[in-house]
């Protein structure tokens, strides 16, 4: 499985607004983003660089999306393919499928600061859903769906030391048990849920070109 393990704050810089790509090192004032000269796109003679055209707007919010969630360009055009099969509008449809990942409804849940760490603990077999071992971190979980952690000593142990790492608030269709270290789907997430600003029209018009 193909990985990026380049600097993951230069694609912060790249994109302008916060991925959330190293937890919470994003909120505190260590993250590059909050450094003046260091909230500008990576690259030298970042001056001279013209007007973006149209279609490096529509570049730039494909992009924005598929490394938030982590994803490479085959992962993003399968989801896009399965987002114009279904009924609804298409961009809502593929940030919607995009939310019901597995990693990032654990990320969410609290069990790990960033999609990063979530897909580590997913893949390492620290996680179940239903009751079942899932080592996918693009399953796509359904409403009334639980994720809970392994029962072992190592994992219980590994996830309560992250747990609520992240700082952020449980999204209200999530719902989790700290005690028990269990999340469950309480429904569907909608387009409201995104925490990313992002047009997703343009990327509909990049990728149907």
């Amino acid at each position: 499985m193909g990985r990026y393990i380049g600097p993951v704050c230069r694609l912060c810089r790249r994109e302008g607004i916060k991925l959330m790509l190293k937890g919470i090192r994003c909120e505190s004032a260590k993250c590059p983003m909050e450094r003046q000269w260091r909230s500008n796109p990576p690259g030298m003679h970042r001056w001279r660089r013209g007007k973006v055209s149209n279609y490096g707007v529509r570049l730039r919010e494909k992009q924005k999306v598929k490394r938030y969630y982590g994803l490479f360009e085959k992962q993003f055009l399968h989801y896009f393919e399965r987002a114009t099969k279904l009924s609804g509008n298409t961009g809502q449809e593929l940030l919607q499928l995009l939310e019901r990942r597995l990693d990032n409804a654990v990320w969410k849940l609290g069990f790990a600061p960033s999609h990063r760490a979530a897909r580590q603990l997913i893949v390492h077999g620290h996680l179940k859903v239903n009751g079942r071992k899932v080592d996918r971190p693009g399953f796509q979980i359904g409403a009334g769906d639980s994720i809970t952690v392994r029962d072992n000593e190592k994992s219980k142990n590994f996830v309560k030391a992250l747990l609520g790492e992240s700082g952020a608030p449980v999204q209200p269709w999530l719902e989790l048990d700290p005690d028990k270290l269990e999340g469950r789907v309480v429904s569907l997430p909608t387009r409201e849920h995104v925490q990313i600003p992002v047009e997703e029209l343009l990327i509909v018009e990049m990728c149907s070109r």
